[in-house]
């Protein structure tokens, strides 16, 4: 049986990539391969990630949260199109990714009543106990955000981290290694930037190749 919580939302904000300077003003598009359009029409994935501290409240907000932003500004400077929106041009035979410097992602920070042990154990949990922490993605018919973000804080026991994404981009292992870059940096502190090649991205496209025509057979669909 569901428990009678709540979570109450006490911001949304909009994350940008840092540094900015390093980031061109020039827009820039990436599009979709046929792995990706094969789940373009697919509803959004939703994931929750637990994080036990001993943090009280008001230590939360001053210190960790202000970490978290700061290194997902960070992360977002190597994870970039994560801040553009899917759009689908007349001119285009497949749906692309547009991105600049100036996009961002959304975030909402969030606390919740709820028993913190209760959602992240391993325990059998209704799904609609997690609906509450996990973010709104809104669309369009012009156009859709990659992903969105929720950290969501626990009286005094924990946070959890709430990611809703398009699977056609952003799938368990990319949004995985997304989050594991974040943690790095998070860790790390300061103005690191640097990330270990198993969490660097790659974005380019000419290394996959599509002999068959399956794009094509995928957008037509």
């Amino acid at each position: 049986m569901a428990s009678n919580s709540s979570v109450k939302i006490l911001e949304v904000c909009r994350m940008t990539p840092l540094p900015s300077s390093l980031v061109s003003a020039t827009p820039s598009s990436l599009p979709l391969t046929f792995f990706d359009i094969l789940w373009f029409r697919f509803s959004p994935v939703e994931r929750v990630f637990f994080y036990e501290t001993s943090s009280t409240n008001t230590s939360f907000v001053d210190s960790i949260l202000p970490k978290l932003k700061y290194s997902l500004s960070l992360t977002l400077h190597h994870f970039l199109p994560l801040t553009g929106t899917f759009t689908w041009p007349q001119d285009s035979l497949k749906p692309i990714i547009n991105y600049t410097e100036n996009d961002s992602v959304s975030l909402t920070v969030a606390e919740s009543n709820a028993n913190f042990y209760h959602l992240s154990g391993n325990n059998f949990v209704e799904a609609v106990e997690y609906h509450p922490l996990v973010p709104d993605l809104p669309t369009s018919h012009e156009q859709a955000p990659v992903f969105s973000l929720q950290v969501t804080a626990f009286s005094n026991c924990g946070f959890c981290i709430g990611i809703t994404a398009h699977h056609a981009f952003l799938d368990g292992k990319s949004s995985t290694m997304f989050m594991k870059a974040w943690a790095h940096l998070c860790k790390l502190g300061g103005n690191a930037l640097s990330l270990v090649p198993e969490l660097t991205p790659c974005f380019d496209r000419m290394v996959i190749k599509d002999p068959t025509g399956l794009e094509s057979i995928y957008s037509n669909g």
